[in-house]
Order: structure tokens, then sequence, then C-alpha cells
């Protein structure tokens, strides 16, 4: 498959708190999504709490989000898992359901190999027959893709994208092109962390899996497409008026503010899973005073 290009944009999942999604406010975030006309929705991602979430409610999850989009734009859907069979019926429920393709990552408790995780890719690209996407995350995995692991797995049938972390802007070119000599050609390279993310895409990624894209999709989609025309500079001031934004995410994780940001814009009103605590009532109000300064056309 040509895998999809663009802003990926990445939905809260909305739960209670024993774990079970709140359907109908997950089809009005997707709904939100589609109508901006995003490039893809990635559901079930680490902001989509998949690793909280039990297989009957991955698969409740897809369905709201297949029969939201009735197929307008693709769905990616995380399939991580500590076990390799977990992942393998992941991935063949998200295959089944409809699901474009699985955003996979090395989830474990016990230390892996580079062996043991192209293993683990390995068996559920075959497995499932769903086109995979490696999602490297050692913010939450404690594992780090190397461009050499990268390379070998492009080269398993099925696997044709990769999620990375956000780097420095001043490896970001480097790395881009480093791990484009490893892989073949048409295999996808994205980023995440969207503070580095313009920076990312003005180098040449193709996709950008973006947090902030899930609420506010309109001005990822502006840098974005910026990007892909080579408008570095508006690129670059689309990005700047987003840096207090990128502040609190980096202070207090992208996850507990976009949660709050979706209860202050009244999109959703719901809560990160247990042990996650909510923002606090101080980083709340901050978090609501720097929404009030930013533009009015951001929040569209």
């Amino acid at each position: 498959m040509r895998f999809p290009s663009g802003l990926s944009a990445f939905p809260i999942t909305p739960a209670d708190d024993t774990g079970r999604i709140d359907t109908a406010a997950l089809r009005r975030l997707v709904g939100r999504l589609v109508a901006a006309d995003v490039d893809s929705i990635g559901l079930l991602g680490s902001t989509g709490i998949y690793m909280y979430l039990t297989r009957d409610e991955r698969r409740r999850a897809i369905d709201a989000a297949l029969a939201e989009s009735s197929g307008r734009v693709p769905v990616i859907a995380g399939i991580g898992a500590l076990r390799t069979d977990e992942a393998v019926a992941l991935a063949r429920d998200a295959k089944d359901i409809g699901a474009a393709a699985g955003l996979l990552s090395a989830a474990s408790y016990t230390p892996l190999t580079d062996d043991e995780v192209f293993e683990h890719f390995s068996a559920v690209a075959y497995g499932s027959g769903l086109p995979i996407v490696i999602y490297d995350n050692p913010g939450t995995t404690h594992f780090k893709f190397t461009s050499e692991l990268v390379g070998r797995l492009a080269g398993v049938p099925g696997i044709v994208a990769i999620k990375n972390p956000g780097v420095g802007a001043d490896e970001t070119a480097k790395h881009l092109a480093g791990q484009r000599g490893t892989v073949p050609k048409g295999f996808s390279i994205g980023c995440s962390a969207d503070w580095t993310a313009a920076e990312t895409m003005i180098a040449g990624a193709d996709t950008w899996y973006s947090v902030l894209g899930g609420l506010l999709p309109g001005v990822c989609l502006k840098i974005v497409r910026a990007a892909q025309q080579g408008d570095a500079a508006e690129a670059h001031r689309l990005d700047g008026m987003l840096e207090p934004l990128w502040e609190l995410f980096r202070q207090y994780s992208s996850l507990r503010v976009v949660y709050a940001l979706a209860d202050l814009l009244g999109i959703c009103r719901t809560e990160p899973p247990r042990p996650i605590l909510p923002l606090a009532a101080p980083a709340k109000r901050q978090v609501a005073d720097t929404l009030a300064r930013l533009p009015v056309d951001i929040l569209a």
C-alpha cells in the first residue's frame, strides 16, 4: 500500500473510570477530524490510551471511528501489546473492522533486544496481514529503534512506515537523511513530538503524527501544507504561534494538556485513566490563560 502522508491526527479516547469508552464522544472527535479533511486519523495511540484499554474496548473504539469516518479518512489503529500473540490478535481485529494500518510499539516490561523486536514486529505483520507502522516511542517503551533495525524491519513485507520521536532541530535533517538511506523507496517516514514537527516536515518528512491535530486540526493542516509546498517561512510562522502550547506540552505532557484543552474548548469532558491524574487547578488555569491568548483563527 502507499501509506497516507500529511497530517495524521491523534484524538483522545474518552472513557469512564472503568475503561468503558464513550463511543458517542469519540465519534464527535472523529467527526471533527473528518470535517477538517485530515489525511489520516491515528486512533488508539499513546494519547488514545491504548495500553489502558481491553481488547473489547479497542474493538469498540475502532468500530466507532470507522462508522464515523465512513471510509472518507483512513484510520490507523494502535495495536501495541506486551505479548506477541496479543498484538497479532489486535492487528487482526483492526484489519477485520477496516483499519488502514496498525501502529505497533515495542511495549515491554523486560527490556527487549533488537532481535526480539524484529521477531515481534515480523510476527505481527505476517500473522495479521495488516500494514504496520513502527511506533518508536522511547519515552514510554524505553526502547530506541536504531537505523539498522529500522532498515531490517522496512524489508519485512507489510511494514510500511515509521512514526519517529522528535529530535533536536540541529539533528533533524541529518536524522531524516540517515533513515532514508536505510529504507526502501516508498517507505513512509513520519514524526511526532508536536513542538519539533514543523522543522521535521520542512526537512522532508512524509507524515506528522500530531497530538494537537486531534483537537485543532485546522492549524496543524496549515503547517503541513505550507511545509509540503516548500513555504518554510509560513510553517515557521504558524508553529511560532503555537509555541505557548508546545511549552505546556513540554511542561505537563501533551496527554494531560489535551485532556484539559478538550474540556476548555467544550469538545469533550473526560479524564485520563488512573493512575494518570488530570491537571491540577493552577495548571489548568495556565492552559486556559494560554488558550485565551491564542489568535481566534487557530482555534477553528
